[in-house]
């Protein structure tokens, strides 16, 4: 299953989906817009879930993640990546006066009351993450900095540079290097 909050997303995946696979399109897919509180699944339904870069554009982080925790079933896995506070930019840029370019670096790093005034979504420091996976009711299996892809890093040349100097892992210890925390994370047998 498949669900989203906006109709494009969903209409990328059906794309995605045709252009796939013969598997991939004969088998029977639930592609399902949501209003982003309430996921339109049972209690205990999901054996595993991605959520990627999704929490910090809710309206309230701990409610979609105890949401997450709802709808997952004992024993269940739960994938969550979070844009790192420590990265040197902003992943999702902010709404800056005078400033254009919207991807300013070190803004991430300035204080949460500046930075929640004009940056277009929430950032997490790892052990924030991790408290508020935990407290919606989580055990967390793995927690980790993951890297940047430098993917949109021209010239080529220049990419495999800094990708074999810097970012030889998909993940690192050093929060600077990092654009995401990446939880793993299951739901208690109880």
């Amino acid at each position: 299953m498949a669900i989203d909050v906006e109709e494009g997303r969903l209409a990328e995946f059906r794309k995605e989906l045709e252009r796939g696979s013969y598997e991939a399109r004969t088998k029977q897919h639930d592609i399902v817009r949501y209003d982003g509180e309430r996921i339109p699944l049972g209690d205990n339904t999901v054996d595993m879930l991605t959520c990627i870069e999704v929490i910090e554009h809710t309206q309230s982080d701990a409610r979609t993640v105890k949401e997450l925790f709802r709808v997952l079933k004992p024993g269940g896995m739960a994938i969550l990546t979070v844009p790192n506070k420590w990265w040197i930019f902003e992943t999702h840029g902010a709404n800056l006066p005078l400033i254009p370019w919207n991807r300013v670096p070190f803004f991430s790093w300035l204080p949460k009351r500046i930075h929640s005034k004009y940056a277009k979504a929430r950032i997490y420091r790892k052990a924030q993450i991790e408290t508020l996976v935990r407290s919606a009711g989580f055990e967390i299996q793995k927690s980790v900095y993951v890297t940047a892809p430098m993917d949109m890093l021209q010239p080529p040349r220049l990419q495999s540079l800094v990708r074999t100097t810097f970012f030889r892992n998909d993940e690192t210890r050093i929060p600077f290097l990092s654009t995401s925390v990446m939880i793993v994370a299951t739901k208690p047998t109880f």
